[in-house]
């Protein structure tokens, strides 16, 4: 049995102060027996993409050999967990992004994830501020389970999770910054469809707390490669949660849905030549 804890806390103004938050949250978990650790979304940073003109943000920004990660490296290997921990990134050659680092138990860093599917919406203007993904899809061997990260609008992009799963990702974690409660049935199906056609176990990990124009309401959860919730929803507040998965559950759904043996791969060769601008249903002007 393999014990995962998704970590949600509501952020203030001060970046250091939140890092301490997370820190010790974290040191709950490990409490809690937890092995693998995931973070929120720009897990220590309050949600400045909500506002095209906060310039500032960029001060924020660090590489991955900055102090925020060099902390949760040395949380790793002095607790023996593993840590993803999402970021904004200032890579060497200047360019932001909104990463996940991950970290194995022995404090080395396995690598980054960059988020590939960057939306711009409403309080959501995240194209000012990050550049697509660069890294692909990377699946990560850590000490306790092969891991793959989807960061938000990310998993609702059902290429991403198939590819993850077709390179041996077991678990999927999904950090995630969503306030719209309308929004989290919607969410919860999406993910709940990459469990289920990829026999992979999907942990949400959402922010938390009021801010300038946004209301974030946590609803955190586990769910297992039959699309089943096994731990969670979380409420709104700060907290942790610690889900229990089988990692054998993974083969065993697998031979009674076998969706990825049944694949066709050398018949979807089209879907590169579609584009949503010729392809998409939009009415006629009359």
């Amino acid at each position: 049995m393999l014990k995962v804890a998704g970590i949600q806390f509501a952020c203030s103004k001060d970046k250091e102060k939140n890092t301490d938050t997370a820190l010790a949250l974290a040191e709950m978990a490990v409490g809690k027996e937890a092995q693998i650790l995931c973070f929120q979304e720009l897990f220590n940073l309050r949600w400045f993409p909500s506002d095209t003109i906060s310039a500032e943000a960029f001060a924020l920004a660090e590489p991955v050999e900055g102090k925020t990660i060099s902390l949760m490296k040395d949380f790793a290997k002095k607790n023996k967990v593993v840590v993803v921990c999402p970021f904004f990134e200032k890579a060497n050659d200047g360019v932001y992004y909104n990463s996940a680092a991950v970290i194995d138990a022995d404090g080395m860093l396995l690598g980054l994830y960059r988020k590939t599917h960057i939306p711009e919406i409403p309080y959501w203007h995240e194209k000012h501020f990050f550049k697509p993904g660069n890294l692909g899809f990377p699946v990560f061997k850590t000490c306790y389970a092969k891991i793959g990260i989807e960061i938000c609008w990310d998993i609702f992009f059902p290429e991403v999770s198939r590819i993850l799963a077709y390179k041996g990702a077991q678990i999927i974690f999904a950090p995630t910054a969503s306030d719209s409660v309308p929004s989290m049935p919607k969410w919860e199906k999406t993910l709940a469809a990459n469990a289920i056609t990829n026999g992979v176990f999907m942990f949400r990990v959402n922010r938390v707390g009021k801010e300038e124009f946004h209301e974030f309401y946590g609803n955190s959860f586990c769910l297992n490669p039959d699309g089943d919730i096994i731990c969670g929803p979380s409420g709104m507040n700060d907290g942790i949660l610690v889900a229990e998965t089988e990692l054998t559950q993974i083969s065993e759904t697998r031979r009674i849905w076998p969706f990825l043996r049944d694949r066709r791969e050398e018949i979807y060769g089209e879907l590169t030549g579609f584009s949503w601008v010729n392809n998409c249903d939009i009415p006629e002007e009359e």
